[in-house]
């Protein structure tokens, strides 16, 4: 398996920052594993999301979830996931995220972070 680089962006990041570039970190140490490497397979996926999202996608780690999720992101039918098919996942695991914070405040629609 081929090493990705840590850290691709020079000087003193934010911590938004280093959130971005760790979502391009995780997605390239599934990529490089199987097929083209800048893309995810579907079994390159199972193995991110039972590694990486195992507390928030918790129900949706079986097969046949996958194969399912899968078909979805999957807008160009090529068998595979680029980054930008893949960051429609995880935008939606953060909004889910962002909602079930705000859920768990009372139910309160309000930004009170």
């Amino acid at each position: 398996m081929s090493q990705v680089p840590q850290q691709t962006i020079k000087g003193d990041l934010s911590e938004l920052e280093k959130s971005i570039e760790t979502i391009i970190n995780v997605f390239h140490q599934y990529s490089v594993r199987v097929g083209h490497f800048d893309t995810l397979t579907k079994g390159e996926l199972k193995q991110l999301i039972d590694k990486n999202l195992v507390n928030f996608l918790k129900r949706q780690r079986d097969q046949a979830s996958i194969d399912s999720l899968f078909k979805e992101l999957d807008k160009n039918r090529d068998q595979q996931l680029s980054f930008g098919e893949f960051m429609v996942l995880i935008t939606r695991v953060t909004i889910a995220t962002h909602e079930h914070i705000h859920q768990g405040e009372g139910g309160h629609q309000q930004h009170q972070h």
